[in-house]
């Protein structure tokens, strides 16, 4: 019986709005387990510090521009990524937008706004590395979806349809690409707590309206959604595709 391996080494990953919260986590986890990282975003500052603390560590990062919004950007920075390391075997899809409207007040600006990034810019990401990955003959893609995408919740009509057009996504790109090499698979958190959801989640009486909803009693760390990703990525999940890994203590269970 062979071992799994969850090893990454050799492997090029790219993450998408890797500067902070669940992209900076799943750089880092990516580099412990082996793989060159190239860290994409807006922000070159955040992206070379998080290139200093991988390289601290003894890893392999490089960082670049990216606006997902942009299909000009999203192609060059994958071919610079590619010119870069003389590869791209792992995309981790992790830029996104998260806001909460209540049905009646959402405007076109919000709804294009969250198309744009969530769902459109996703799928174009998928598709530059996607290209590079089928000349290759082999890839891994993992793109960041949420519990929203997979059930209703209440104030989040724009971003559970951006949700849900992802995981549909995955699913057909896993239909189209997996016999040529590439696998396609999703992760959907719950309610995880980074810089950006402590707002919210230091709250008493808005943790405890999310904890009653989460069997395991509490919300989700980086580590969780990283470490789904990591699995994905890795060898371990070779018969892995078109899936949507959820990572939420049960909510969806219910």
């Amino acid at each position: 019986m062979d071992t799994p391996d969850f090893r990454l080494d050799g492997q090029v990953a790219v993450v998408t709005g890797a500067g902070r919260g669940i992209g900076r986590g799943v750089a880092l986890l990516l580099a412990r387990a082996g793989a060159s990282v190239a860290v994409l975003g807006r922000d070159v500052a955040v992206l070379e510090t998080l290139v200093a603390e991988i390289s601290e560590e003894g890893g392999v990062a490089w960082p670049t521009l990216l606006d997902v919004t942009d299909l000009e950007s999203i192609g060059s920075a994958m071919e610079a990524v590619l010119d870069h390391f003389g590869a791209l075997h792992i995309l981790v899809n992790n830029a996104g937008l998260g806001a909460n409207h209540r049905a009646e007040d959402v405007t076109e600006g919000d709804w294009d706004e969250m198309m744009d990034v969530n769902l459109k810019g996703l799928f174009f990401c998928c598709q530059a590395a996607g290209r590079i990955m089928l000349e290759q003959g082999h890839g891994r893609i993992v793109n960041l979806s949420s519990q929203a995408g997979v059930v209703g919740i209440r104030d989040h009509a724009v971003y559970s349809a951006s949700k849900g057009g992802v995981n549909m996504l995955t699913k057909v790109l896993a239909l189209e690409w997996s016999h040529r090499g590439v696998n396609v698979n999703a992760v959907a958190p719950t309610f995880i707590y980074t810089p950006g959801t402590a707002e919210r989640l230091d709250q008493p009486d808005y943790l405890a309206a999310v904890l009653e909803r989460i069997p395991a009693g509490r919300v989700g760390t980086i580590t969780d959604v990283a470490g789904a990703v990591v699995y994905l990525a890795s060898p371990a999940a070779n018969m892995v595709t078109g899936h949507v890994l959820v990572v939420d203590g049960g909510w969806t269970a219910q």
